[in-house]
Parts: C-alpha cells; sequence; structure tokens
C-alpha cells in the first residue's frame, strides 16, 4: 500500500473541501460590506436587513472554514514531513504573515462586528466589517503567494539541499501571484453573485408561489404585504436588489476572471509548458486550440487521443498573443524535461521502493484537460444565467415557474464548481512536482522537488489510509452540519437574522418597540 497515493487523496479530499468555503467567505464578505456602508450612507431598512440576512450566512461558512481549514497546517507534518523540510525556510514568512496581519486582525474584528451591534457607533461597527473582511482578502493574497512560489520559485538559493530565502519581496511580488490572486479575488466575487441570485430567486418565487406579490395588467409587480413572518415591501425590496447586485457582480467576476486567466494562461505556458499542453492534449507543436478530444486522455499516451474539434490559431493567442507560433506539445517537451531532471527518480531512501522509475513529466490529460474546460465553462454558464436573471426581473419579481426556481438555486452550484475545477487544474497540472522547476532559473538551481519525495518516509500506507478515514469522516459531518445550518436560515429568510421582525408581525405585545439586544446578535456566535 503506497503512502504517497494515499496521502495525496488526502490532501486532495480535504483540501478542496475548504476550499469550498473560501471564495464564498471573500465574495459573500464584500458582499456585506457593500449593504453595511448603504445602510450606513441611506438609513434605509432594506439595507439593514440585507446586511443582517448575508452577514449571517456569511459568518456560518467562516466559522466551518476556519474549522476545516485549520487540519491543512496539521497535514504537512502528518504525511508530508519531508515536504515541510524542504519549504520550511520559504513558507515561514507568508505564512506567519497570514497569521499575524490576517487572520488575527480578521477575526478580532469580525467578533467586534458580531457583539457590536447597537453598542459601537454605526460608523465604527461598519469599520470593524471593512477591516474583517479587508484582511481576509489580505490572507487569501498570503496564501497564494506560497502557493504560487510552489509553482515558481522565485527569491531564494540552495543551501545544503535546501532552498532558503534572500529576497522576501521577490517571494511577494512573485508574477505569477501577482496574476493568481485577482484570478482568485474575482472567481470568489462570481461565487457570491451566484449566491445571491440563487436564494434571491427563491424568496422571490416563494412570495409568488404563496400569493404575497402578483402580477399586474401591465405585467409588472404588485408587491403584497402578509402580518406574518416580516414578508412586507420592504423584503420584497431586500430579495429584489440582492438579485440584481449579485447578477451584475456575477457577469463583472467572470469578466474579470476571464481577463486576468488570460495573464495567468500566459504565464503557465512559459513557466510550466507541460502543464498547458496536457490542458490541451497537444501532442505535437501546434498553433490549434482543442475544443473538443476524444478518447483515453487519461493514459496520457497521445495515440489514444484524437482531436475531434479544434479552432486553428486560437492556441498560438493563447500562448503567445499571435496566431502562428507554434506551441511546443507533450512529445516535444517530454525529452527536454528528462534531459534536464532525469529520465528516472533518483536511487535514494526517500523514493523508497519507487526509486529508479521511469518518470513521466506530463501530468494526468484527463484531469487538466477537462478541469480546464470546466473552470471556463462553469464560469461562462454561471455568468450567462446571471444575464437572464437581470432580463427575467426586469418587472420587478421573477418569473412563477417551479422548475426555473429549482434550476436558479441549483445554479448557486455552477460558480462553486468552476472554482474547485481551476483549483485542482492548477494543482494536479503541476504533477510530478510538488515544487515545479523555474524554466528561466536553469537546470543547475535545482530549486525543484518531486512529490514522490515529500512524503512522510516514516509514515506507512495503513497510517495515512486510517487518517485519511478519519478525515473524511469528520468533513463529511462537518458537510452536514454547515448545509443544514445554511438551509435552516436561507429558509427563514430574513427573520432569522431578525427576530424581532417575526414577533413584530404577531398582535401580541404591548405596542412597546422590540428588543434590540440579543435577538440582534448573531446567536449562534454564542
Amino acid at each position: 500500500m503506497d503512502p504517497l497515493d494515499i496521502a495525496r487523496w488526502q490532501f486532495g479530499i480535504t483540501t478542496v473541501y475548504h476550499f469550498v468555503m473560501v471564495p464564498l467567505t471573500l465574495g459573500l464578505g464584500l458582499m456585506v460590506v457593500v449593504f453595511q456602508l448603504m445602510w450606513l450612507r441611506t438609513g434605509r431598512e432594506h439595507w439593514l436587513r440585507m446586511t443582517k440576512f448575508w452577514g449571517k450566512l456569511y459568518l456560518i461558512n467562516f466559522i466551518m472554514g476556519v474549522a476545516t481549514g485549520l487540519v491543512q497546517e496539521f497535514q504537512f507534518g502528518m504525511a508530508w514531513s519531508e515536504y515541510s523540510r524542504f519549504v520550511g525556510d520559504v513558507f515561514g514568512a507568508p505564512l506567519a504573515m497570514e497569521g499575524l496581519f490576517a487572520f488575527f486582525v480578521e477575526s478580532t474584528f469580525l467578533g467586534l462586528w458580531i457583539f457590536g451591534w447597537d453598542k459601537l457607533r454605526k460608523s465604527v461597527h461598519t469599520a470593524c466589517l471593512v477591516i474583517a473582511v479587508a484582511a481576509s482578502w489580505a490572507s487569501a493574497y498570503f496564501i497564494i503567494v506560497a502557493n504560487s512560489w510552489m509553482q515558481h520559485p522565485v527569491g531564494v538559493e540552495m543551501r545544503d539541499g535546501h532552498p532558503v530565502m534572500t529576497d522576501v519581496w521577490a517571494v511577494l511580488t512573485n508574477n505569477t501571484a501577482l496574476t493568481a490572486v485577482p484570478h482568485a479575488w474575482f472567481g470568489a466575487c462570481s461565487v457570491a453573485g451566484g449566491f445571491l441570485v440563487g436564494i434571491s430567486w427563491y424568496h422571490l418565487y416563494k412570495r409568488r408561489s404563496t400569493g404575497v406579490d402578483r402580477i399586474g395588467p401591465d405585467g409588472r409587480v404588485l408587491v403584497g404585504e402578509v402580518a406574518r413572518g416580516g414578508r412586507d415591501a420592504t423584503d420584497h425590496r431586500v430579495w429584489l436588489t440582492s438579485l440584481r447586485i449579485g447578477a451584475v457582480v456575477g457577469m463583472v467576476a467572470f469578466a474579470g476572471t476571464a481577463a486576468t486567466g488570460d495573464v495567468q494562461g500566459k504565464l503557465m505556458f512559459e513557466q510550466q509548458p507541460l502543464k498547458m499542453a496536457s490542458a490541451e492534449a497537444a501532442c505535437e507543436d501546434t498553433t490549434s486550440f482543442s475544443v473538443f478530444s476524444l478518447g483515453s486522455p487519461g493514459s496520457n499516451n497521445c495515440q489514444d487521443v484524437t482531436p475531434v474539434l479544434e479552432i486553428p490559431g486560437l492556441l498560438s493567442f493563447l500562448a503567445h498573443s499571435d496566431f502562428t507560433t507554434d506551441v511546443k506539445g507533450i512529445n516535444t517537451l517530454q525529452p527536454e524535461y528528462e534531459e534536464r531532471y532525469g529520465t528516472q527518480l533518483p536511487e535514494n531512501p526517500l523514493y523508497g521502493e519507487r526509486s529508479g522509475v521511469a518518470m513521466k513529466y506530463s501530468p494526468d490529460m484527463a484531469v487538466t484537460y477537462w478541469g480546464f474546460r470546466l473552470m471556463i465553462g462553469l464560469g461562462g454558464i454561471s455568468a450567462f444565467s446571471c444575464l437572464v436573471a437581470l432580463w427575467l426581473t426586469r418587472r420587478g419579481t421573477v418569473p412563477g415557474g417551479v422548475w426555473l426556481m429549482r434550476l436558479a438555486v441549483f445554479g448557486i452550484l455552477a460558480p462553486f464548481a468552476a472554482n474547485i475545477a481551476g483549483w485542482i487544474f492548477t494543482e494536479l497540472g503541476r504533477q510530478p512536482f510538488v515544487v515545479a522547476p523555474n524554466p528561466s532559473a536553469g537546470a543547475a538551481d535545482g530549486v525543484y522537488m518531486f512529490t514522490a519525495a515529500a512524503v512522510s518516509p516514516g509514515v506507512s500506507g495503513e497510517t495515512v489510509l486510517f487518517s485519511t478515514i478519519a478525515l473524511t469522516a469528520v468533513y463529511a459531518v462537518l458537510a452536514v452540519v454547515e448545509i443544514a445550518l445554511i438551509t435552516v436560515f436561507v429558509r427563514g429568510g430574513v427573520p432569522s437574522a431578525m427576530p424581532q421582525l417575526a414577533r413584530e408581525s404577531h398582535d401580541d405585545s404591548d405596542g412597546s418597540s422590540p428588543s434590540r439586544d440579543s435577538d440582534d446578535v448573531l446567536a449562534f456566535a454564542y
């Protein structure tokens, strides 16, 4: 039982699950900041309700993200101790900055925001949220800096077989990171946009299906009110405003991811050419982009891949911004990598039984090929659905069809899946390296590490399998908890975040103003 394969599955399972939380935390946090700033500026009730409702969902996701993210650091010592030794002198700086300058600041000011309702001045309370969300975006920057160094090592020199940082500024301004960071930020905004659209569509549909809102003779909505559950005219405005803002954000975010993705792709052609050749199933040098190929790309055998539909010149444009320059294919690049990094894994105790195994430098073709297309395709579908949502709600509400509502809710998953596909493509496309070599530095530089050397040498396959099963089971429970929490609060609507609205709608009070103490504090934070 090979511990390497199991360790990779373990890290993949836990990382992908944690990454589901990350873009929603980043994107939804920004949306809540906008809503609270608008409430601070205008004092209008619907902005306050939007802040409270979406803020509660933001916090649920944030808490789960923290819980699942802690395991990532533990895994460096559990199954990847050799990797930790190799990158430790480099990763120390960005990860320390992430913990001290980002995570601690984020948690502190988020706590002030949670418990500061009606205790802090409105401007100070809003500033706490702004600082917390800005810190979360800074946290993402530092994490991506560390990851980008694995994709493109810079600012180091080799000493005693380990890279030692010599230029922290080069690490922090790595061109790979400077393109990956805005790409990830835009991806997070696309997730938040789809989240707002799907949930808001559900509530507007519920208002229509229960007869609260009706369609007038001119085809425009007639907003109604009922004396229960806070389903008044302001409630309608909450959902319509949220939906339309989410749709605009989703479309702008897709344009941003496309633009930054183009820059990022050009860098990948320079820094990791085999990753991009595999993503295109390009076996021979070519200028054509493969829209669709048949065969068994998972075998990494070029003889099993047959392009069905290609666009001449497009691959050259993606790589070189022209339509005529050939892009190197797998059959050209494989010998080049073998010449620089060897035809076999070195004879070294770190590799165990894998020592001397013939090297295949191209990553899994099926994962990179379809991951690249899913990332782009699902992102485009999400943006198109946002455009459709804007058009269909131009008269003030959503259509009455239940299947269209279900499609809108299900569509929340599309930008999530696009982000995950992009992350998997980026990480698995780096194989067989855990730290990819920098082509511009030359082979003599030696700053690279095979994944086969990164796994902990003293850990058996059975041990890693046990921890994988245990972590997967815990994460499965956490997934059920998060989905259940979000479902309960989404179905409850704004009153789930502002219980006084539900009380006000019942005529059993003495007519005095509702209490704004504990109900205004997000209760689950206790």
